[in-house]
């Protein structure tokens, strides 16, 4: 029908496949598609097979995502989930080696991420003033640091009871067991930030703290619990890590923090708070992780590969920016 200005109005939203192929979830899937064709173009031992045996050492990493998507949502950031893997690793490899049963260590490990996670949020829930980089910048560094420190002058320790992780390291068929455990995460963190109360609270925090907290949502006791989830989540990742390498190192976990925020922010999510899915983030790690394997078929230098998801970061960044100032040109 014609609107008061002369313009037709759809009566139905379009949802046909030129917009879902124009949408950022469908040019997600598309790159991923081509990603793995390039792949297959660049190695011949770039197969099935080959990525799902490499795959876990970079699966573990998606688990922070769904915790890190829900902090940038809300307008806040943290960068010290990667202290918090090597330290998660650490305590559990070293309380495995200390005699303990591994359920006991495995549970310890997780523990360490969660209690990791309290204090950040504890620290930026009290002290509201303090920018969350600021806070996770100085308890980056303090994890890190606790983790050199129980290592020793060696700087790693190795696993000695192999086979009571070994669980983590199953697989169904060719496929990792950490890749269903993170179809499930994906499933139930999407619903949950797409579908429920508790997602549109984060929306409107992120969109304005000050407006939510009037409107009657409880903004610190959600940042609290968020900060407290990235944690626990960074324990598992800890947990996958020294399943995979069986041992931890003070390098452990060294620049997740980055990639985390980068498979978010690809992935369409604002770090202004308030904007972006799960979806795409999913989709976009999923690039992520095979850009990686596919780079890695060739042996090109892990510091070369960290410099092309930059640069993918970067210009997932402007893209959006252009577009916007192209439409404003355009209705000029």
């Amino acid at each position: 029908m014609a609107g008061k200005s002369g313009r037709t109005i759809a009566a139905t939203p379009q949802t046909g496949l030129k917009q879902k192929l124009l949408s950022l979830e469908g040019a997600l899937v598309i790159i991923f598609i081509l990603i793995n064709v390039f792949g297959r173009v660049l190695s011949p031992n770039y197969n099935l097979s080959n990525v799902m045996r490499e795959s876990p050492r970079y699966l573990a990493e998606i688990f922070m995502l769904f915790g890190m998507g829900f902090i940038l949502v809300l307008g806040d950031i943290d960068i010290s989930v990667g202290s918090i893997v090597c330290l998660s690793a650490t305590i559990g490899c070293l309380t495995s080696n200390a005699g303990l049963p591994m359920g006991l260590a495995i549970l310890i490990t997780l523990l360490t991420g969660l209690c990791c996670g309290m204090i950040n949020g504890f620290i930026a829930t009290r002290f509201t003033e303090l920018p969350t980089m600021i806070v996770t910048l100085g308890t980056q560094i303090i994890f890190r640091g606790i983790a050199e420190v129980s290592l020793g002058s060696g700087g790693s320790a190795s696993l000695k009871d192999y086979e009571g992780i070994g669980i983590l390291r199953a697989k169904v068929g060719p496929i990792p067991l950490a890749f269903f455990l993170i179809i499930i995460c994906a499933v139930i963190f999407v619903i949950v930030l797409s579908r429920t109360t508790f997602g549109r609270h984060l929306y409107a925090i992120g969109s304005s703290k000050t407006a939510a907290q009037y409107a009657g949502v409880e903004v610190q006791k959600i940042r609290f619990f968020c900060f407290t989830l990235i944690g626990f989540l960074a324990g598992i990742c800890g947990l996958f890590i020294l399943a995979s390498t069986y041992g931890a190192n003070t390098t452990t976990g060294q620049g997740f923090e980055m990639e985390v925020i980068a498979m978010c922010v690809f992935g369409g999510i604002a770090t202004t708070g308030g904007k972006g899915n799960l979806v795409g983030a999913f989709i976009a790690s999923l690039v992520i992780v095979c850009l990686r394997i596919a780079l890695g078929q060739i042996n090109m230098n892990t510091q070369l590969i960290l410099v092309i998801i930059g640069a993918m970061l970067i210009i997932s960044v402007l893209v959006p920016s252009f577009r916007q100032r192209f439409l404003t040109l355009k209705k000029k």
